[in-house]
């Protein structure tokens, strides 16, 4: 099991702690010397002020901020939560992507979802009842850019012919998509190395335009599905990474947090298959992030590494 935190931006408006490189680089570093296996940032280029006062939150550009971060770290894997890949031209997200993971040692995971904010799409010049398109198209044109030296592509949203672009990763940056619905599965198995659902009651759901999924079983249900999906398309099920958050326990740095049964929870999702817990951290001042950092490794990721060992 590894841990992974997003740069704690949960609100609007934001900390102004947060958005300076000095602030990122400390919680970048913190967060690789408390034993965190990932670290990476939102992306909402364009949000509207409504849905920003209605509980949204502010962001950085992930793949500027992810860059800003390799260079203060040297393990730590660059895993944007999410980056919304209808949004940008494929072939300008495989040269952002193959850039990082070249300057970062090999260090970048390509976290990508559908998107669902309709206002942030026209904003964007982007066709929202297109997404699941673009992004399949996308999805292809990324990896085909990542391993071959001659792309030709002709699809409905992108045409090019004989693209080498270069500099190309040394090997391909693993790719997981987003999302709880059994379309998000399906492109795991067809194109990713892992699957990033999310916990989302039923109003939540209905607000991201994704399936609801609210506990364990149904979590564990989705991932025997995504098991029979790879083993039909002849890929080991093992080989495929799989993201949840953990509630068992309460919210690290709250007065209440239980670190034991944090760790209780982290054991039941591991047994389901999860093998990376995305950790919530507060954003409300830095101080406080990075103490809770601190902590989190010493009662969390330390005994959850010396009970694997």
């Amino acid at each position: 099991m590894q841990f992974a935190i997003t740069h704690p931006m949960h609100s609007h408006p934001y900390n102004p702690e947060l958005v300076t490189g000095a602030g990122i680089a400390q919680v970048a570093t913190a967060a690789e010397k408390a034993g965190f296996g990932g670290f990476g940032f939102t992306d909402h280029p364009a949000p509207t002020r409504r849905w920003l006062q209605a509980g949204g939150h502010d962001a950085l550009d992930p793949f500027v901020a992810m860059g800003f971060a390799a260079a203060h770290t040297t393990t730590l894997r660059l895993i944007p939560n999410i980056v919304v890949l209808p949004y940008r031209n494929p072939f300008v997200v495989a040269k952002a992507g193959a850039t990082l993971d070249l300057i970062s040692g090999g260090r970048f995971t390509l976290a990508v979802g559908v998107g669902y904010l309709k206002r942030e799409f026209a904003a964007l010049g982007v066709a929202f009842d297109e997404r699941a398109e673009l992004f399949e198209e996308a999805l292809q044109v990324i990896r085909a850019v990542w391993t071959t030296d001659e792309v030709t592509v002709e699809g409905k949203h992108f045409s090019a012919a004989g693209i080498a672009a270069h500099p190309r990763p040394a090997a391909a940056p693993p790719i997981w998509v987003g999302g709880n619905t059994s379309a998000a599965r399906a492109r795991v198995a067809r194109y990713a190395q892992g699957w990033c659902p999310f916990r989302a009651p039923a109003l939540l759901a209905q607000t991201a335009r994704t399936a609801p999924l609210e506990t364990v079983e149904h979590l564990a249900s989705g991932i025997d599905d995504l098991r029979r999906r790879l083993e039909d398309a002849g890929r080991d099920p093992s080989g495929v990474d799989i993201t949840f958050t953990n509630d068992t326990g309460g919210s690290p740095g709250a007065d209440d947090f239980n670190a034991d049964e944090f760790l209780s929870g982290v054991a039941e999702l591991e047994k389901v298959g999860v093998t990376w817990i995305q950790v919530t951290v507060p954003g409300d001042s830095l101080a406080h992030t990075l103490e809770t950092i601190e902590e989190f490794g010493g009662s969390v990721i330390a005994p959850a590494t010396t009970r694997r060992a």
